[in-house]
């Protein structure tokens, strides 16, 4: 399994023959290079959402065209866009699993944020916003989204015992790194865990120092754009 992460919230995952694109935002990325753009994207397979502000979903529609692959999240939202932008979809919704094939599953689980998206009549509501349990090749990973820490953490680490976590991590609009460290050890049993939803913009978290102190006995590795990790 490779994990690359494209910056912010969005992460390409290769496992087995299937390239999982989570959240991947393009255009106007600050930290994703513009002549990486068609590299961080090539092969994808499926293309997955957590929540729909803008810099988790503006590229999905672009590229579920371009690729022609479906969009994989929340099923109030797949629905309406399967039958108002011809998209393939695959919708469905917390508690739920679907099958991709290869021993590769996703489970939706829940997050605590919003899901909105602008428009001239004010903030709309685009479903709800979730995470995901991506198990393939043995293992299972935590992918947060954008959330809080928050009680489902609890029995979420239990039921499904993730060993890598993607935590969004920057503060202000997430938790922050201290509190992705204490959500990591009170709920999860990590063995490494992936900071993200960082340094993008000043307002964030810029380093994740605290989230190495707080995990002393788990593989923290700070991703770097474009690199793959592999487990």
């Amino acid at each position: 399994m490779k994990i690359i992460w494209l910056g912010h919230g969005s992460f390409r995952i290769e496992t087995s023959d299937k390239v999982l694109l989570f959240d991947p935002w393009l255009t106007g990325n600050p930290v994703l290079p513009e002549d990486q753009h068609e590299t961080a994207v090539a092969g994808g397979t499926h293309l997955v959402l957590t929540h729909a502000h803008f810099d988790h979903v503006a590229d999905i529609l672009p590229l579920a065209r371009k690729l022609s692959v479906p969009v994989i999240g929340q099923y109030d939202l797949m629905g309406y866009w399967a039958e108002h932008e011809g998209i393939d979809t695959i919708g469905f919704n917390k508690g739920g699993t679907v099958d991709l094939g290869d021993d590769v599953s996703l489970s939706m689980v829940p997050a605590s944020h919003s899901s909105t998206f602008s428009s001239e009549d004010g903030p709309k509501t685009a479903g709800s916003e979730v995470g995901f349990m991506l198990r393939a090749e043995g293992r299972t990973v935590y992918i947060s989204g954008d959330t809080d820490i928050m009680a489902d953490m609890d029995w979420m680490g239990d039921f499904y015992k993730p060993d890598i976590g993607i935590l969004s991590a920057g503060g202000h609009f997430t938790m922050d790194m201290r509190g992705a460290a204490y959500a990591a050890k009170r709920y999860f049993n990590f063995k490494t865990v992936i900071p993200c939803h960082y340094k993008t913009f000043p307002i964030l978290e810029q380093t994740a120092d605290a989230l190495v102190k707080g995990l002393p006995c788990v593989d923290v590795i700070e991703p770097q754009i474009m690199k793959a990790m592999e487990f």
